[in-house]
């Protein structure tokens, strides 16, 4: 399950990078948002699934809320310059505070699995760090966004595996409700200056593979540990890489293939 939130989160950042090419990346974000939102509603009152308590609603919605305004501060940080070390940060953040909270809420995993997610960060921060896009100079207020940002990620994993125990549908939807909401705010407050045109097919790939990578995150964070998955769904770029190569031919750095073969000796050992 976390290999595939993995993977369709990958394609999911892939569709989206395309789409930026020609659009806002908030209006990609937005449109993407909007459209799997109707999508999740339309399911759950077809499949007429009960509401779950409050609470889970409310990790849901916070969760939803927090992460798409941390998906904004990860797009100004990008913009500022710094983009490998940032995204690198972000990547690494994002993993590593749910590893955190898992290891104070549920104890040390077994020494296997140690080595596992020790390997795992060290692959996430090679394969999402390319020397090439950093630019002549780090800003510190790029690095603080992006760290930032990745903790308000590894908050979302948190709260959305808190959310899947009260039902996974409607943990998506309340989670998409708030995010809708979030991302409408920053798209108000800070109107996208390129073309309003050519972003609603990207926005619907990018977003409704990003729901199937939320569906897969939270039935994994439901099957074991909050680490375990955490880990391995924060190896995403390795999709996107991969499908840049093939489709776009772009080729991965020296550093990022090192950091897949980490990956895969990571998922080895995890799986343990």
């Amino acid at each position: 399950m976390s290999l595939l939130s993995a993977a369709t989160w990958g394609g999911s950042d892939f569709a989206g990078g395309c789409g930026a090419r020609r659009s806002s990346t908030l209006l990609v974000t937005a449109s993407g948002q909007i459209v799997s939102l109707a999508a999740l509603l339309v399911l759950c009152f077809l499949l007429r699934l009960a509401l779950p308590g409050t609470s889970y609603l409310i990790y849901a919605g916070i969760g939803g809320f927090e992460g798409a305004l941390a998906l904004a501060a990860f797009y100004r940080a990008l913009s500022m310059g710094a983009m490998g070390l940032t995204a690198a940060l972000t990547g690494l953040m994002t993993a590593l505070i749910p590893v955190i909270f898992e290891l104070i809420h549920a104890g040390w995993p077994g020494p296997v699995t140690v080595v596992g997610l020790i390997i795992g960060l060290a692959a996430i921060w090679l394969i999402s760090h390319s020397p090439a896009t950093e630019g002549a100079g780090t800003s510190r207020r790029a690095l603080l966004l992006g760290a930032s940002a990745g903790i308000g990620f590894g908050a979302q994993l948190i709260l959305f595996r808190a959310a899947a125990a009260g039902g996974v549908l409607w943990g998506l939807t309340a989670g998409r409700v708030a995010g809708v909401v979030a991302i409408l705010l920053v798209v108000a407050m800070a109107p996208p200056k390129g073309p309003w045109r050519g972003f609603w097919i990207a926005g619907i790939v990018s977003g409704s593979l990003d729901t199937v990578g939320n569906l897969f995150y939270m039935m994994a964070s439901q099957l074991g540990r909050l680490d375990v998955a955490a880990v391995i769904c924060s190896l995403y770029p390795a999709g996107t890489i991969l499908l840049a190569g093939i489709l776009l031919r772009e080729r991965p750095t020296k550093r990022q293939v090192a950091g897949m073969g980490l990956a895969l000796a990571a998922v080895a050992l995890l799986s343990v």
